[in-house]
């Protein structure tokens, strides 16, 4: 389980003083990397997810944001910028700082027939919310007999930023991806967010959808297609990123960006690595996965969580449990973040999660 090559860098730098890396500001470092030429039309997942807002709510009166900060400061990451100019402060309404409250003011509008988009300045402060999120989001439909859908998205940003310690950092994709009537979204690229988005408004479930602020600034390549206002992504499909034969990839949110780099350096070596975006959590697309693995006989899962219980164990599980097994010609190999709470200071938090050099080590 290669979380303990994780383990032993970050160990290493605990019995060895080291001097801190140069730390960029943060509104500069999702700007590190493009995705697209200057030829292409181009757009921020920031603004693509700005953008599914705007179109969902131009075509459905039922469609509202609530949040801390969404309405007047144009929200945290400035993802609600302009919203409320538009649609006004019925529509698009701040809220106190109460988790707890207007989750719970989302659900039960979800349940009288409107569409809520419930923003969480980051998931971990959703935690305040668990109890809304899974008992009455996620179980009232199946408690009711089919007869109260709740068709409310909870987003925010997820998973680990830059300095902001262990309380701010938390990966919850495997935790909301075990509960039965939520779907869950992880998405990457632009054309990831704007898609999936505005089929999670339109969705009949509540949908955690789990954006990465370190990706918010990034641009990628537009399609004409997804420029569309009828462009839609379906939950629960996977995506091909890069084909190859020799070994699979599976990655989801701002680990898709360490793979594709890790296949652009075995490249190199002659090594053809095919990477697949999950985009999907819960439905997982374990099909794709299954088709890929037939082909290239070895699987590797990459992800920011903690190595237990996670997103890559429940991909072990099943490929060991279907006909992939017989295909595989080496172990399952998982890379994750480190076992132990995300660290403040810059050189641990540099460890403490994969990137592209480790993920093309152990390729």
């Amino acid at each position: 389980m290669n979380s303990r090559l994780l383990l032993s860098r970050f160990g290493a730098s605990l019995s060895a003083a080291r001097r801190p890396a140069a730390r960029l500001p943060r509104h500069a470092l999702p700007a590190i990397r493009r995705y697209a030429t200057s030829e292409q039309h181009t757009m921020t997942v920031r603004e693509a997810l700005n953008l599914a807002m705007e179109e969902e709510m131009t075509r459905d009166e039922n469609v509202f944001i609530l949040g801390e900060e969404v309405a007047r400061y144009n929200g945290a990451y400035k993802v609600t910028k302009g919203l409320m100019d538009k649609f006004g402060e019925k529509r698009v309404v701040d809220t106190p700082i109460t988790e707890m409250g207007f989750a719970g003011i989302a659900v039960g509008a979800a349940f009288q027939g409107l569409r809520p988009i419930c923003e969480f300045m980051t998931f971990n402060f959703a935690m305040q919310a668990i109890d809304q999120i899974v008992n009455s989001a996620g179980k009232t439909y199946y408690m009711s007999g089919g007869n109260v859908p709740c068709p409310v998205v909870f987003r925010g940003p997820n998973g680990a930023a830059s300095g902001v310690a262990a309380q701010h950092s938390h990966d919850y994709a495997a935790w909301y991806g075990s509960i039965p009537g939520l779907k869950v979204v992880s998405p990457w690229s632009a054309e990831d967010c704007k898609g999936l988005l505005k089929s999670a408004i339109r969705d009949p479930n509540p949908v955690v959808f789990l954006e990465n602020e370190m990706l918010y600034g990034v641009s990628f390549p537009m399609s004409q297609e997804a420029m569309s206002a009828d462009f839609l992504l379906p939950i629960g499909k996977a995506k091909v990123e890069k084909e190859g034969s020799d070994v699979t990839i599976v990655a989801h949110s701002k680990m898709v960006t360490h793979s594709l780099e890790a296949a652009e350096e075995l490249a190199k070596e002659g090594i053809k690595a095919e990477v697949i975006n999950l985009r999907s959590i819960r439905p997982l697309d374990i099909d794709t996965i299954i088709k890929s693995v037939k082909k290239t006989n070895r699987l590797v899962v990459v992800e920011g969580g903690f190595p237990m219980f996670g997103v890559g164990s429940e991909i072990c599980a099943q490929i060991v449990e279907s006909e992939a097994f017989d295909y595989l010609d080496a172990p399952v190999e998982r890379v994750t973040g480190a076992d132990v709470p995300t660290p403040y200071a810059t050189n641990l938090e540099t460890l403490a999660f994969p990137d592209t050099p480790l993920i093309t080590k152990i390729l």
